[in-house]
């Protein structure tokens, strides 16, 4: 016989057109002439001059006849009836020969159970099924290594894996359809870690586009934009005792102070071509600032991995991937094993809200709207022009749910700072009316993101206890960080973007006006409780013409430090947990760069390094001081003293722990009027030590204090059975523990 097929399935398979190319190529068994059983193997070897078929067990070969000129072959083996192992041999006309094992005698590498738990939004692991994995799989009584590759695209007509190992040529891995469940499959033999791959995913009007994996463990550095195949599993972990202990953890009762910091810019070798520090190189340098100055965790800004450097990371393209900017996957490892040895947690930004247009990414994966929605009031974020994730979307969900859980699985990763939350609550977030769709009751909540945000939280909790679930939240949404079974979206912690405001307004006054805007630094303790607060001075205050901390500061070089130090002992002393930017905290005076180092050649000034040890200071006091942090975020930590001298621009207040005899006291001085005999009621009798001094000539202040402490006096003063007379630097704030 010369043939047992048709020339337009010969034509389908060579234009890729073919629904299924596993029915036809691969090996068959086949019914000859005279219902004779035989065997029948196909393949499509594009520009291949002959081929054959090699049994792996004999040795035997058998020849295989060109059907067409393109490189489609057919061997038919008459004296065999039953299918067995083997290798495909072909030749070429430049004398080149190759001997492979055939992707299309393959077994699908997912099951079933994969696909019903994926499309019901359910299957919390895919991480670990779609994208590409290092398999070693059973073919007949062998087993063979290669790569699984598979990928969600279920409008596509057709779906291949291109990549190094086939000349990015289309036409030679096409992908198997699993069914209804949209996602597309194959099973390369002998492929290897460290080789770059795309899907070329054929549109239903033709049309070729080339996407990166959206599950992609690594990825090209850009500006190149393909996956890179990576074994992510096999990292010797050493922080066994850190993830232990941190399950026990309450957060809501401990200190949590932040070190937000963009690795991009902390630190680069300017010497070197300004070129970024590695992950295994920012480890120790990192680490060491971070626990020489006190903070407990270092927050980053999105490492997923992205294609545009000045936007910071949250314009990501690979919701699985830490960028290759600074190594490989393996390397971050070491970043996140490195801190939690050296006591630091670690907290990601993650952007759920929205994704990139970029042509390689999500954006109309299969030729339609599959991530985000078709309608633009629903699908389109004007202000970044970026596309909104469909969260009613079962596969959707799933992708964004398993990308949250990736990061805690697999990296270890102590918590999520979930970028842009506003944005997803309100379906009418930065547009104006008939630019937005109102939902099934008329409102304007986004009913499908809230049950997205419930469900992420309450997994993340239940998965990983002990892990911080932090939103960026701007609006007064009721029950940020209340828990799921209270009503709430269940995140921990919430962005205290209304502090941040009022405070930053207040101080950017001249002190001579601040007494008429008095209630920028009260108003905030009305809703302090509302909500489990982190009081943010985050990178997005340093940006964009805004100017840098100390630049924001009213009055002379003095007087701007002076300001700064009060700021920040300000914040470390009132309720809520703390996150500060950084070059923010030794007073950096350019506007934050992402395309340069910090200026840490500041450190050498006097006043710089004076106000990095305030910060050092502070970060102490919030740590070792019970009354600073174990009632964060309950009433009955927070007494005002005196809230009402608005003349002199003076506030003090009361701070208490879990034990009632455990309290401190603060009063801060907002004008550089110094105050001496300052009058200030105080809960109990004793000695006043004082425990913090702004203004201490240590962080190059003036030097005005109380000799380390001062006797009560039997003085009633502000409701308060007697009061301590103390003097009250200008432009900063003091405290004392009985």
């Amino acid at each position: 016989m010369s043939r047992l097929i048709d020339d337009g399935a010969i034509e389908a398979i060579i234009r890729t057109d073919h629904y299924d190319p596993f029915q036809i190529l691969g090996m068959h068994q086949v019914e000859l002439a005279k219902g004779r059983p035989g065997l029948v193997v196909r393949a499509f070897l594009p520009d291949a001059g002959c081929a054959q078929v090699v049994d792996i067990r004999t040795g035997q070969r058998f020849p295989m006849k060109r059907l067409h000129p393109a490189g489609f072959f057919e061997g038919i083996i008459e004296e065999r009836s039953e299918p067995f192992p083997y290798r495909l041999g072909a030749e070429y006309s430049n004398g080149a020969t190759t001997e492979f094992f055939d992707s299309y005698s393959f077994l699908p590498t997912l099951g079933e159970m994969d696909t019903y738990l994926f499309n019901e939004g359910n299957h919390h692991q895919i991480y670990e099924k779609l994208g590409a994995h290092l398999r070693v799989v059973r073919y007949y009584d062998l087993s063979i290594g290669g790569i699984a590759f598979s990928v969600w695209a279920p409008n596509a007509k057709r779906v291949s894996v291109i990549g190094d190992f086939n000349h990015w040529d289309g036409r030679r891995h096409v992908m198997r359809s699993l069914g209804s469940s949209g996602i597309w499959e194959i099973f390369v033999p002998g492929l290897q870690t460290g080789q770059n791959y795309k899907f070329e995913i054929k549109l239903q009007n033709g049309a070729l586009v080339e996407k990166c994996d959206p599950y992609a463990f690594y990825a090209e550095v850009r500006p190149k934009t393909a996956s890179r195949i990576f074994d992510i599993d096999g990292y010797e972990w050493h922080d066994q005792d850190w993830v232990q202990n941190r399950g026990r953890r309450t957060w809501r009762k401990e200190p949590i102070s932040i070190y937000e910091c963009h690795l991009g810019s902390w630190m680069r070798v300017w010497e070197e071509g300004n070129r970024f520090l590695t992950y295994r190189e920012l480890a120790p340098k990192l680490a060491e600032y971070v626990k020489s100055c006190g903070y407990t965790h270092v927050e980053l800004l999105p490492i997923t991995e992205h294609p545009l450097d000045i936007s910071w990371g949250y314009q990501v393209t690979g919701f699985f991937a830490p960028t290759s900017r600074f190594g490989n996957p393996k390397d971050f490892m070491f970043f996140v094993d490195h801190m939690h040895q050296n006591g630091i947690g670690v907290i990601l930004d993650w952007v759920p809200a929205h994704f990139p247009k970029d042509a390689h990414g999500l954006a109309r994966f299969d030729g339609t709207a599959l991530y985000e929605h078709a309608d633009p009031r629903l699908g389109e974020h004007k202000d970044w022009s970026t596309y909104i994730f469909n969260f009613g979307r079962n596969e959707v969900k799933n992708f964004l749910i398993s990308s949250a859980l990736f990061w805690l699985d697999k990296y270890h990763i102590d918590g999520l700072r979930v970028d842009a939350v506003a944005s997803m609550l309100y379906l009418d977030y930065s547009r104006r009316d008939g630019e937005w769709i109102p939902n099934r009751y008329g409102g304007r909540e986004n009913l499908e993101a809230i049950e997205f945000l419930k469900y992420l939280n309450s997994i993340t909790h239940e998965k990983f206890p002990g892990t911080l679930m932090i939103a960026e939240e701007s609006t007064a949404f009721p029950g940020v960080s209340k828990p799921c079974y209270m009503g709430g979206l269940g995140f921990g912690f919430k962005w205290n973007m209304g502090w941040m405001h009022d405070t930053l307004e207040y101080f950017q006054k001249d002190p001579i006006h601040r007494k008429y805007h008095h209630n920028n630094l009260t108003f905030p303790l009305i809703y302090a409780f509302h909500e489990n607060f982190i009081s943010v001075l985050s990178h997005d205050e340093v940006v964009h013409g805004k100017g840098s901390m100390i630049n924001k500061m009213p009055g002379d070089f003095w007087q701007k430090f002076a300001n700064l130090r009060l700021l920040y002992s300000f914040m470390w002393t009132m309720p809520g947990k703390k996150l500060i930017f950084m070059g923010s905290d030794f007073g950096q005076w350019n506007e934050w760069n992402c395309n340069q180092s910090l200026d840490w050649h500041l450190l050498g000034f006097q006043s710089h390094q004076g106000l990095q040890r305030l910060m050092a200071h502070l970060n102490w006091l919030y740590r070792t001081e019970g009354s600073l942090h174990q009632r964060d975020h309950e009433p009955e930590g927070f007494e005002w003293i005196d809230f009402s001298d608005a003349d002199a621009s003076i506030v003090s207040w009361l701070r208490r722990g879990d034990h009632l005899d455990d309290i401190t006291v603060f009063v801060g001085n907002f004008t550089p009027v110094p105050r001496e005999g300052y009058r200030m009621g105080v809960p109990r009798h004793g000695f006043y030590r004082e425990i913090l001094n702004s203004d201490s000539e240590l962080y190059f202040g003036s030097n005005m204090g109380n000799a380390g402490g001062v006797w009560s006096e039997d003085t009633p003063w502000q409701n308060r059975p007697c009061s301590i007379r103390i003097n009250l630097p200008p432009l900063a704030l003091v405290g004392f523990k009985p």
